[in-house]
């Protein structure tokens, strides 16, 4: 039962988001990227320098580094914030990106919504880091901002006896819910209370350049178990299939030659040493 209520609770803070400024270490702590030790700094943080006007100001909160902001930053919420994003799941990463195209659409990000998001040529805004499906559910998370998408998701089936990180074999094929989405792969729940990743290359049969192009927030996938670190609680998965050969990177478009201009190469081609 205590099981099932902590993955309801990890579930719910990690599809609605929380209010940066009023959660409680303990809410904290369901928070994708954020321990015990974290989420009690963040705590003190606030209670000493008063609210968070920003996520980016969680960067200056001890032993948050750069690896728990990315994974964490999206699920938390600042009304009233410096920037609307800010009380959004838009991860602030993404917002140089919103700022461009409300800036094209010649609407404040305050009213990012309607029927111009429609018209949005998403392929003018894609990077290296960020793929039209992000693009897209950028969106659509600002068109219905704050909206509870618990109801439009399903959730994972856990093993009733996989318990703990000692329970894992490798070879063991598991059904898991993605919690958070990197540029270098995804965090899985598989039931626990130690996410596992998918490194990008273990996320399809084929290459993958942007794993939010494949995987969701809250998606259910089918995992198999790569590796096991009890010592430092690393689980590695994969969601190729067995006999798959790794992917390979395509090869790069040859660059184009230059032409034989200069004068060593010509005098070259026609046999002539350049004189001293």
């Amino acid at each position: 039962m205590g099981r099932c209520k902590e993955n309801g609770w990890k579930t719910g803070v990690n599809f609605v988001g929380v209010d940066l400024n009023t959660a409680s270490k303990e809410l904290l702590t369901f928070v994708s990227g954020l321990n015990a030790t974290v989420a009690n700094n963040v705590v003190a943080y606030r209670n000493e320098k008063g609210a968070f006007r920003d996520r980016q100001e969680l960067l200056k909160v001890p032993k948050l580094g750069a690896k728990a902001f990315e994974q964490a930053a999206g699920f938390l919420r600042i009304r009233d914030g410096k920037n609307p994003l800010e009380n959004t799941a838009v991860h602030p990463e993404s917002y140089k990106i919103v700022q461009a195209i409300a800036q094209d659409l010649q609407i404040p990000l305050s009213e990012f919504a309607g029927d111009r998001l429609k018209k949005i040529d998403f392929r003018r805004y894609v990077t290296d880091s960020i793929g039209e499906p992000t693009l897209r559910d950028i969106v659509s998370e600002l068109e219905k901002p704050g909206r509870d998408p618990r109801a439009e998701f399903r959730y994972a089936t856990f093993d009733a006896g996989i318990q703990a990180i000692s329970d894992l074999k490798v070879g063991m094929e598991l059904e898991g819910m993605i919690t958070n989405v990197a540029n270098f792969g995804a965090f899985v729940d598989i039931g626990v209370h130690q996410d596992g990743l998918v490194h990008v290359s273990q996320l399809a049969d084929r290459f993958v350049s942007d794993p939010k192009q494949i995987v969701k927030v809250g998606q259910v996938v089918k995992v198999r178990v790569l590796e096991v670190d009890e010592k430092l609680k690393r689980i590695s998965l994969s969601m190729r299939s067995g006999n798959a050969a790794p992917p390979a990177k395509p090869p790069a478009k040859a660059k184009p030659q230059p032409k034989d201009a200069s004068i060593a190469n010509l005098q070259s081609k026609f046999g002539r040493k350049p004189r001293r």
